[in-house]
Protein backbone atom coordinates (compact mmCIF):
# COMPACT_ATOMS: atom_id res chain seq x y z
CA UNK A 1 0.00 0.00 0.00
CA UNK A 2 1.57 3.63 -1.12
CA UNK A 3 2.36 5.61 1.78
CA UNK A 4 -0.33 8.43 0.80
CA UNK A 5 -3.37 6.14 0.71
CA UNK A 6 -2.56 4.76 3.91
CA UNK A 7 -2.42 8.43 5.42
CA UNK A 8 -5.26 8.81 4.06
CA UNK A 9 -7.44 5.87 5.40
CA UNK A 10 -6.16 6.40 8.69
CA UNK A 11 -6.75 10.66 8.19
CA UNK A 12 -9.55 10.86 11.41
CA UNK A 13 -7.34 8.51 13.61
CA UNK A 14 -4.38 9.78 12.55
CA UNK A 15 -5.91 13.33 13.72
CA UNK A 16 -6.75 12.31 17.25
CA UNK A 17 -3.31 10.50 18.05
CA UNK A 18 -0.68 12.16 16.13
CA UNK A 19 0.59 13.52 20.15
CA UNK A 20 4.03 14.11 19.50
CA UNK A 21 3.40 16.09 15.81
CA UNK A 22 1.56 18.87 17.93
CA UNK A 23 4.53 19.24 19.96
CA UNK A 24 6.40 19.67 16.84
CA UNK A 25 4.11 22.29 15.33
CA UNK A 26 4.20 23.74 18.53
CA UNK A 27 7.89 24.09 18.32
CA UNK A 28 8.05 24.78 14.90
CA UNK A 29 5.73 27.84 15.48
CA UNK A 30 7.41 28.97 18.63
CA UNK A 31 10.51 29.65 16.08
CA UNK A 32 8.54 32.26 13.96
CA UNK A 33 6.52 33.46 16.13
CA UNK A 34 8.49 36.55 16.40
CA UNK A 35 8.79 36.92 12.60
CA UNK A 36 4.28 35.98 12.45
CA UNK A 37 4.75 35.76 8.34
CA UNK A 38 1.52 36.87 6.59
CA UNK A 39 1.71 33.99 3.76
CA UNK A 40 3.22 31.03 4.59
CA UNK A 41 3.57 27.42 2.72
CA UNK A 42 2.85 24.53 4.75
CA UNK A 43 4.56 21.32 2.81
CA UNK A 44 3.11 18.31 4.02
CA UNK A 45 0.06 20.22 5.26
CA UNK A 46 -2.00 17.05 6.52
CA UNK A 47 -5.28 18.10 8.38
CA UNK A 48 -4.33 21.42 9.24
CA UNK A 49 -1.54 21.28 12.65
CA UNK A 50 0.36 23.97 11.61
CA UNK A 51 -2.64 25.99 10.52
CA UNK A 52 -4.54 25.67 13.82
CA UNK A 53 -1.35 26.47 16.11
CA UNK A 54 -0.86 30.32 14.40
CA UNK A 55 -1.79 32.67 16.51
CA UNK A 56 -1.43 35.37 14.12
CA UNK A 57 -3.90 36.81 11.14
CA UNK A 58 -2.75 35.63 7.71
CA UNK A 59 -2.59 36.98 4.40
CA UNK A 60 -2.47 33.61 2.89
CA UNK A 61 -2.18 30.07 3.27
CA UNK A 62 -0.96 27.57 0.67
CA UNK A 63 -0.82 24.12 1.93
CA UNK A 64 -0.20 20.57 0.14
CA UNK A 65 -0.05 17.42 1.11
CA UNK A 66 -0.18 13.79 -0.74
CA UNK A 67 -3.13 12.89 0.81
CA UNK A 68 -6.69 13.33 0.29
CA UNK A 69 -8.24 12.29 3.12
CA UNK A 70 -6.05 14.66 5.40
CA UNK A 71 -6.61 17.69 2.95
CA UNK A 72 -10.28 17.22 3.74
CA UNK A 73 -9.97 17.31 7.14
CA UNK A 74 -7.89 20.76 6.78
CA UNK A 75 -9.24 24.12 7.78
CA UNK A 76 -10.93 25.77 4.74
CA UNK A 77 -11.11 29.57 4.32
CA UNK A 78 -10.95 32.30 2.17
CA UNK A 79 -7.14 33.23 2.14
CA UNK A 80 -6.52 29.52 2.62
CA UNK A 81 -5.53 27.37 -0.88
CA UNK A 82 -5.00 23.59 -0.52
CA UNK A 83 -3.73 21.18 -2.96
CA UNK A 84 -3.10 17.57 -3.47
CA UNK A 85 0.43 17.08 -4.45
CA UNK A 86 3.48 14.96 -3.85
CA UNK A 87 6.38 16.80 -3.25
CA UNK A 88 8.61 13.61 -4.05
CA UNK A 89 6.93 14.65 -7.76
CA UNK A 90 9.43 17.84 -9.36
CA UNK A 91 5.65 18.94 -10.74
CA UNK A 92 4.64 19.53 -7.22
CA UNK A 93 6.38 22.92 -7.42
CA UNK A 94 5.47 24.38 -10.51
CA UNK A 95 3.64 27.41 -10.82
CA UNK A 96 4.21 27.76 -6.47
CA UNK A 97 6.78 30.24 -7.56
CA UNK A 98 4.15 32.30 -8.98
CA UNK A 99 3.16 32.96 -5.22
CA UNK A 100 4.85 35.30 -3.04
CA UNK A 101 5.74 33.53 0.80
CA UNK A 102 7.35 35.20 3.54
CA UNK A 103 8.48 31.84 5.19
CA UNK A 104 7.76 27.91 4.03
CA UNK A 105 7.20 25.72 6.64
CA UNK A 106 7.21 21.78 6.80
CA UNK A 107 6.57 19.69 9.87
CA UNK A 108 6.65 16.12 10.75
CA UNK A 109 7.06 16.00 6.55
CA UNK A 110 9.65 15.69 4.46
CA UNK A 111 11.61 12.62 6.36
CA UNK A 112 9.20 10.69 3.62
CA UNK A 113 11.14 12.19 0.96
CA UNK A 114 12.31 9.61 -1.95
CA UNK A 115 15.75 11.90 -2.58
CA UNK A 116 15.99 14.45 0.24
CA UNK A 117 18.35 16.40 -1.57
CA UNK A 118 16.38 16.88 -4.87
CA UNK A 119 13.45 18.31 -2.20
CA UNK A 120 15.43 20.79 -0.80
CA UNK A 121 16.49 21.79 -4.62
CA UNK A 122 13.44 22.51 -5.53
CA UNK A 123 12.13 24.45 -1.95
CA UNK A 124 15.54 26.66 -2.26
CA UNK A 125 14.22 27.57 -5.38
CA UNK A 126 11.62 29.60 -4.14
CA UNK A 127 13.34 31.79 -2.48
CA UNK A 128 12.16 31.79 0.73
CA UNK A 129 13.56 31.34 4.42
CA UNK A 130 12.37 28.17 5.73
CA UNK A 131 11.32 26.13 9.03
CA UNK A 132 11.73 22.35 9.02
CA UNK A 133 11.02 19.87 11.33
CA UNK A 134 12.15 16.23 10.17
CA UNK A 135 11.89 13.36 12.02
CA UNK A 136 15.14 11.65 12.01
CA UNK A 137 17.04 7.95 12.61
CA UNK A 138 16.74 8.23 16.41
CA UNK A 139 12.91 7.90 15.79
CA UNK A 140 11.97 4.07 17.48
CA UNK A 141 15.93 3.84 18.12
CA UNK A 142 15.47 0.95 21.15
CA UNK A 143 12.71 -0.65 18.94
CA UNK A 144 14.47 -1.34 15.86
CA UNK A 145 17.50 -2.25 17.77
CA UNK A 146 15.73 -4.97 19.91
CA UNK A 147 14.28 -6.07 16.47
CA UNK A 148 17.42 -5.96 14.86
CA UNK A 149 16.20 -3.88 11.56
CA UNK A 150 18.38 -0.90 10.88
CA UNK A 151 16.90 2.47 10.98
CA UNK A 152 14.13 3.55 8.47
CA UNK A 153 15.15 7.25 8.53
CA UNK A 154 17.59 9.37 7.34
CA UNK A 155 20.05 10.77 10.32
CA UNK A 156 20.64 13.83 11.38
CA UNK A 157 24.02 14.29 10.74
CA UNK A 158 22.71 13.16 7.12
CA UNK A 159 20.00 15.93 6.98
CA UNK A 160 22.10 18.61 8.17
CA UNK A 161 24.91 18.09 5.30
CA UNK A 162 22.05 18.16 2.86
CA UNK A 163 20.35 20.78 4.05
CA UNK A 164 23.75 23.02 4.65
CA UNK A 165 23.92 22.87 0.41
CA UNK A 166 20.91 24.56 0.02
CA UNK A 167 19.84 26.83 3.25
CA UNK A 168 22.08 29.17 5.53
CA UNK A 169 20.16 27.86 8.56
CA UNK A 170 20.18 27.09 12.73
CA UNK A 171 19.68 23.45 13.29
CA UNK A 172 18.36 22.19 16.68
CA UNK A 173 17.67 18.16 17.62
CA UNK A 174 14.22 17.89 19.59
CA UNK A 175 13.65 14.68 21.27
CA UNK A 176 10.45 13.46 22.95
CA UNK A 177 9.39 9.97 24.63
CA UNK A 178 5.89 8.93 24.53
CA UNK A 179 4.32 6.05 27.10
CA UNK A 180 1.97 3.45 26.85
CA UNK A 181 0.44 1.15 29.47
CA UNK A 182 1.12 -1.98 27.40
CA UNK A 183 3.37 -2.88 24.35
CA UNK A 184 0.22 -3.62 22.61
CA UNK A 185 -1.08 -0.21 23.07
CA UNK A 186 1.95 1.06 21.64
CA UNK A 187 1.76 -0.74 18.28
CA UNK A 188 -1.45 -0.10 17.88
CA UNK A 189 -0.51 3.52 18.45
CA UNK A 190 2.10 2.84 15.59
CA UNK A 191 -0.15 1.51 13.19
CA UNK A 192 -2.85 4.48 13.30
CA UNK A 193 -0.77 7.36 13.78
CA UNK A 194 1.01 7.33 10.74
CA UNK A 195 4.75 7.85 12.42
CA UNK A 196 5.16 3.77 10.75
CA UNK A 197 4.93 5.31 7.16
CA UNK A 198 3.00 1.95 6.13
CA UNK A 199 5.91 0.32 5.94
CA UNK A 200 6.06 -3.07 7.01
CA UNK A 201 9.09 -4.07 8.03
CA UNK A 202 7.95 -7.51 9.93
CA UNK A 203 6.37 -10.07 9.81
CA UNK A 204 3.47 -11.97 13.12
CA UNK A 205 6.39 -13.94 13.75
CA UNK A 206 8.75 -11.18 14.48
CA UNK A 207 5.81 -8.78 15.64
CA UNK A 208 5.23 -10.88 18.60
CA UNK A 209 8.70 -11.51 19.50
CA UNK A 210 9.69 -7.79 19.30
CA UNK A 211 6.28 -7.19 22.01
CA UNK A 212 6.93 -9.95 23.85
CA UNK A 213 11.24 -8.68 24.59
CA UNK A 214 10.84 -5.14 24.08
CA UNK A 215 12.22 -3.02 27.03
CA UNK A 216 10.57 -0.08 27.32
CA UNK A 217 7.10 1.05 28.01
CA UNK A 218 7.83 4.36 26.05
CA UNK A 219 8.89 5.65 22.09
CA UNK A 220 11.61 7.27 21.44
CA UNK A 221 11.42 10.57 19.10
CA UNK A 222 14.27 12.54 16.97
CA UNK A 223 13.49 15.50 15.06
CA UNK A 224 15.58 17.91 13.43
CA UNK A 225 14.79 21.53 13.44
CA UNK A 226 16.22 23.46 10.78
CA UNK A 227 15.23 27.17 10.90
CA UNK A 228 16.47 30.12 8.87
CA UNK A 229 16.35 33.58 9.92
CA UNK A 230 14.40 36.07 7.46
CA UNK A 231 16.95 38.82 6.25
CA UNK A 232 15.79 42.27 7.07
Amino acid sequence: MKIQNEFSKNAKAYNNLKIIQKKVAEELICKISKEKPGSILDIGCGSGGILRSVHWPLKKFVGIDFAEGMIDLHPKEQNIELFVKDFNDPSCFKNLDTYTFDRIISASALQWADDLDHTFQYIAALNTPVTFAIFTSGTFKTLLETASIPPLLRSAQEVTELSKKYFKAEYEILTYTLEFPSVRDMFRYMKKSGVGGARNILGYKEMKNLMKNYPLNYLEYEILLIHEERIQ
